[in-house]
């Protein structure tokens, strides 16, 4: 249900996505974020039609650096000491958490322009040990609670669901073709920012010959190293404004969702629902989503609670993160991203509707859905 207070997504930029170790290992967060937060502020200067002063940076991150990135990037970005920053931990949903906490500000009154979106540069991410013994992440449940690692918890959603190895396969292929397919076409070209020398995700490639041939990454399991994401690093900001300062993506109503952290792949089906129901939409209505695939297992499951078919065409259409790549803290806003070139690049009227979203380690999901004004 539009609202006149409905923030609005003005711009809206990425880098390319960099396999960890790989093109952009060398890039600390803020050097992913802040050519990435001007290319965005140019953007949205050109549609709002004179320099933009800016209130503040909100960026998602999970594994990084701590000392608030957010900050940090806004400095690296030239934005100057007044412009404040904050960092978003909503895991592999925080790209998208900063961007709606941003959006509660504008809504709440405050018509200032805003910049958020998320970064991640797992290359980089510092080793945590506790009494000298390293570990790869913090516990997302506390004691008496199910905190399975995410591979181990997608094996799991496919056993729970029935979800064959064929149907996830079909799932991973599908993705890398349409994102080939989209390099090929040039439809990535004007939201990214290329750095060091990389001009697109380096994970897009001819994986679907391999697919068959991987072996399961758990003993009689469905699983596969070709059906989980690769982790990446990268960056991606969104730039904010009140209804009315230009044309974009208005944020129509979001929502964040609880469900079994033993299962946290289903997360983003009940975001979604709730989302959909407060913006008084039906699934029917939206003309674009883009789900953060970090498993093929898990993005099926969602589908099939949501109850869309996996070849959707309105689905990622350019392939989603299994193809592009997964840097958590980035990837949610990624998605927004992609609305954006999907939606307001592509020149849809006013009142096209998409959805973004992900699901999230610790058992929750999050959605935002939104549509385009002209």
């Amino acid at each position: 249900m539009s609202s006149a207070s409905d923030p609005v997504i003005i711009a809206a930029r990425r880098s390319p996505v960099g396999t960890r170790g790989r093109a952009l290992a060398h890039l600390r967060v803020e050097e992913l974020a802040a050519p990435v937060i001007r290319a965005a502020l140019e953007d949205a200067e050109a549609a709002y039609g004179s320099p933009i002063t800016v209130a503040d940076v909100i960026l998602g991150n999970c594994m990084g650096p701590g000392g608030n990135p957010g900050r940090i990037s806004a400095l690296a970005a030239g934005l100057g000491h007044g412009v404040p920053g904050a960092t978003v931990d909503r895991q592999c949903g925080s790209g998208l958490a900063a961007l709606l906490d941003a959006a509660a500000a504008i809504h709440a009154g405050d018509r200032r322009i805003r910049v958020a979106g998320g970064v991640e540069s797992a290359s980089t991410a510092p080793v945590r040990s506790v009494d000298g013994i390293a570990y790869g992440r913090a516990p997302f449940t506390p004691a008496g609670f199910e905190d399975p690692e995410m591979t181990r918890a997608a094996e799991d959603l496919a056993e729970h669901d029935g979800i064959p190895r064929a149907r996830q396969d079909a799932h991973a292929a599908r993705s890398h073709s349409r994102a080939r397919a989209a390099v090929s076409a040039g439809r990535f070209d004007a939201e990214l920012v290329p750095l060091s020398g990389l001009h697109y995700d380096d994970a897009i490639g001819g994986a679907e010959r391999l697919l068959p041939r991987l072996p399961a990454l758990f003993p009689g399991g469905t699983l596969t190293a070709g059906t989980a994401t690769r982790i990446g690093d990268g960056a991606a900001a969104l730039v904010l404004g009140p209804a009315g300062c230009a044309p974009g993506l208005a944020i129509r109503a979001s929502a964040v969702f609880g469900c079994d952290p033993a299962l946290p792949g289903i997360g983003a089906a009940g975001a979604i629902q709730d989302a959909l129901h407060s913006a008084g939409w039906k699934l029917a209505d939206v003309h674009a989503l883009e789900i953060v695939e970090a498993f093929a297992a898990q993005s099926l499951a969602v589908l099939d609670r949501i109850g869309i078919a996996e070849d959707d065409p309105r689905l990622c259409a350019d392939g989603g993160a299994l193809a592009l790549g997964h840097p958590w803290g980035a990837s949610g806003a990624i998605a927004v991203v992609r609305l954006f070139s999907r939606l307001v690049r592509a020149g849809a009227p006013a009142g096209t509707r998409g959805v973004a979203a992900a699901s999230i380690g610790g058992g929750m999901g999050i959605a935002a859905v939104l549509e385009v004004v002209r």
